[in-house]
């Protein structure tokens, strides 16, 4: 593999392969494994692949995984319904709502229905607040699994400039807190660009380490970027490939093939945050499970 790759699934397998000694010592004691739910709703190609990789990470830990799908018709009152069913059941230690829903669906107030103590992803206003007040809970496992694989690096983000384009909740804030908090892996100087930001060029080109994370491909360029500079690109975009037996092809937000020639390192897509992401969501249930115990 060529130096410059962080190489996402090796670092990833490492993680999973310590949880799972942790999981049967888990198995040993309590005499059960730590619990996840995924509500999946409808058809989504790209959430029914996301949430096989997710089902398949949990089986390859020992972490029990139940997918339950929901017809795209579903109420949004029987979804709340349901998700409420969980959080009074202590057998379900993590749970998880697969987004994109569909547009009839209020994201927003649904996944706020999930119980702060079982809600893995992170995304409840009760988590995040806990991250940005420094006292971390449920981090979103992208931005976690960002932040470990910069560690992997042996990067210093303390003083460090890092600038960071997209500011979903999902990915740009929560990062934002990251790597900026007082922390050993953080204390970096941070800077959000997002889609009204003006003349982001200036901003990238003084930066140690850019993460991308707008879901459009050429978001990021090569005459964006300084020299030796890390490059995290957590998009994933399908393009059309007709050589692919699938019809398609996975790209980033950044031009992969131009900046490789001029950075010291760069995430390849796939391959690099996808694994990373997988691995810390797997953390976050092994988590719930602890934080469930001393209730």
């Amino acid at each position: 593999m060529n130096s410059k790759l962080i190489d996402g699934k090796e670092i990833s397998s490492s993680i999973k392969n310590k949880l799972k000694s942790e999981i049967d010592e888990i198995k040993n004691k309590h005499s059960r494994v730590p619990s996840l739910v995924v509500v999946l709703v409808g058809k989504n190609p790209a959430s029914i692949s996301y949430v096989k990789a997710k089902e398949k990470a949990c089986q390859l830990v020992g972490i029990e995984c139940h997918i339950e799908r929901l017809d795209e018709k579903i109420s949004e009152n029987e979804i709340i319904s349901y998700i409420e069913s969980l959080n009074e059941n202590d057998q379900i230690d993590g749970m998880i709502v697969q987004l994109p829903l569909p547009k009839n669906l209020d994201e927003e107030k649904i996944v706020q229905t999930i119980s702060p103590l079982k809600d893995v992803d992170g995304l409840c206003n009760e988590n995040l607040g806990l991250l940005a007040s420094g006292s971390p809970r449920f981090v979103p496992a992208t931005p976690l699994g960002v932040q470990r694989m910069i560690s992997e690096l042996d990067f210093k983000t303390q003083g460090s400039r890092i600038v960071i384009i997209g500011r979903s909740k999902l990915v740009g804030i929560p990062l934002a807190l990251l790597l900026s908090s007082k922390t050993t892996l953080g204390n970096a100087t941070v800077t959000i660009c997002h889609s009204r930001s003006e003349n982001i060029k200036k901003y990238t080109l003084d930066a140690d380490i850019v993460v991308v994370a707008t879901g459009f491909p050429s978001t990021l360029t090569k005459d964006m970027v300084k020299k030796k500079s890390i490059i995290i690109d957590v998009g994933v975009n399908r393009i059309e490939d007709n050589t692919k037996k699938n019809g398609f092809r996975l790209i980033g937000d950044s031009d992969f093939d131009d900046i490789i020639e001029i950075v010291s390192k760069i995430t390849p897509v796939p391959g690099g945050v996808g694994p990373m992401t997988i691995a810390m969501l797997l953390e976050n249930v092994t988590k719930a499970f602890y934080l469930g115990v001393k209730e």
